[in-house]
């Protein structure tokens, strides 16, 4: 009897142990085959963040734990690497299409030079014209690759407590000679100096690039007229000219990389002023905005935090 009952216990340990085994194989075949999936989707290229926490939430396995964590890391640099690759692509593309025309212009020039029976005053003429077109490819260049590193946040740069006064000076006094070409009027109109959080260098950059474009696009004999107005959060500056104006349809088109209104496009310009100005201010976590109307001036506002 005691023989009998042993030899049955025996047989219900050795099919539980069978049953355990079975569960255990088909539990880890069942894991493994669900990572051999996600192995393969990701060779494919269909890897599928909601599947890998799915899979997250009901492995136990560490080996499963740190082979996601390294496929994720390797996925995130695969896109970075995309992207860096793309951005590249897209400043060579924006280089070559922009110097095309300075380039052929110094080709041409320098062709002409080369003949006899020019006079001298024909060959500073030239000269001039080539030493203008250089010294336009070189700022389209320098212009471009700031925008690039600024986009990229490869160039950051810190906003201190500073006078804005100051700050506008060194903006208006970049663009007096241009101003004083066309016979433009530049004016501040009269304010109580104090302390803005910002950078006195990158932003006095901005407001010139604003005040540049509103010289190009303003008559002679015109006015340019810089205003401030601090509020609770924020303190406007703004800067209005007499100029063509812009369409109210084109107002969040002007801070694009190399966007040139219909109105403008056979003047001279590159279209980066505007949004070189943009990204600086963005990066003091300011903004601007524009008012204007086709004949009546435009008012640019720049947007400083107090704080």
């Amino acid at each position: 009897m005691r023989a009998g009952t042993a030899i049955l216990v025996f047989g219900f340990i050795t099919v539980l142990c069978l049953l355990l085994s079975g569960f255990v194989i088909g539990y880890f075949l069942k894991e493994w085959k669900k990572l051999d999936h996600m192995l393969e989707d990701y060779q494919n290229g269909k890897f599928d963040g909601v599947q890998n926490q799915e899979l997250r939430e009901t492995r136990e396995s560490r080996v499963v734990s740190r082979l996601l964590h390294i496929m994720n890391q390797t996925r995130f640099r695969e896109e970075r690497a995309v992207e860096e690759k793309n951005q590249v692509m897209e400043l060579i593309s924006d280089l070559s299409h922009q110097l095309k025309t300075p380039l052929a212009n110094v080709v041409i020039n320098t062709e002409l030079l080369r003949e006899d029976g020019l006079t001298k005053e024909q060959r500073r003429e030239f000269l001039e014209h080539t030493e203008s077109q250089v010294q336009k490819m070189q700022w389209l260049m320098n212009s471009l690759l700031k925008a690039s590193r600024l986009e990229n946040g490869i160039i950051r740069f810190h906003a201190d407590k500073a006078n804005i006064k100051e700050t506008i000076a060194k903006a208006v006094s970049a663009v007096y000679a241009q101003a004083s070409g066309k016979r433009i009027l530049l004016s501040i109109q009269d304010f109580q100096d104090f302390p803005l959080c910002h950078n006195v260098k990158w932003t006095a950059e901005a407001m010139t690039n604003i005040l540049e474009n509103a010289i190009k696009y303003s008559p002679e004999n015109s006015r340019i007229e810089i205003t401030v107005n601090k509020m609770e959060l924020y303190t406007r500056i703004t800067i209005s000219d007499e100029g063509i104006g812009i369409p109210e349809k084109e107002y969040h088109l002007i801070f694009q990389r190399f966007y040139r209104g219909k109105e403008v496009e056979q003047q001279e310009g590159s279209g980066l002023g505007l949004y070189l100005a943009q990204l600086i201010l963005q990066q003091e976590k300011g903004y601007i905005t524009v008012s204007s109307k086709p004949g009546q001036g435009s008012s640019f506002h720049i947007f400083l935090p107090n704080e």
